[in-house]
């Protein structure tokens, strides 16, 4: 085989529509693009995103809707009973033990503790944010509460 006997697969190209070349040809006079108006001009058509003069998609949108805050923190919330439900009496619950436990996706997700339920058993709890009311219940449980301060970046401690 020679480079001179190489052909396209079968089907897979088709002769150029050769238009405007007489009205036998079938595609004469006004070269299929029917007659007058704005389709039938050269350059002519609207863009893509045209909708008729209706004010478009893009401008009926408001320029912005406030803005997103970089350094916000999203905590994960963990419930007093779901804590009393998965730990035993005097241990540790820190991020690592609550995704172990199946609370938390993520242990390096910052953690709030919060009140909902009670808590029966002293249990040392290692977070990053508390509601009062919740280390209120821990305290008077027996158990202990400690800070773990959350970084956001290297200049910004979040307690």
């Amino acid at each position: 085989m020679k480079l001179n006997d190489l052909r396209p697969a079968e089907g897979s190209t088709q002769k150029r529509k050769r238009v405007g070349r007489g009205t036998g040809s079938g595609k004469g006079k006004t070269s299929g693009r029917g007659t007058k108006g704005q389709n039938s001009r050269s350059g002519g058509g609207v863009r893509p995103v045209f909708e008729g003069g209706q004010l478009s998609f893009v401008k009926r949108l408001p320029k912005m809707r406030g803005f997103n805050n970089r350094f916000k923190v999203y905590y994960v919330p963990v419930n007093l009973d779901e804590m009393d439900k998965r730990f035993d009496a005097g241990s540790d619950v820190s991020p690592e033990t609550l995704q172990a436990a199946g609370l938390l996706g993520n242990a390096k997700s910052p953690v709030v503790v919060l009140a909902r339920g009670e808590i029966s058993k002293p249990l040392h709890v290692k977070t990053n944010r508390i509601s009062k009311s919740a280390q209120e219940k821990i305290e008077a449980a027996g158990g202990s509460v400690e800070i773990i301060p959350y970084v956001v970046n290297k200049r910004m401690p979040r307690s």
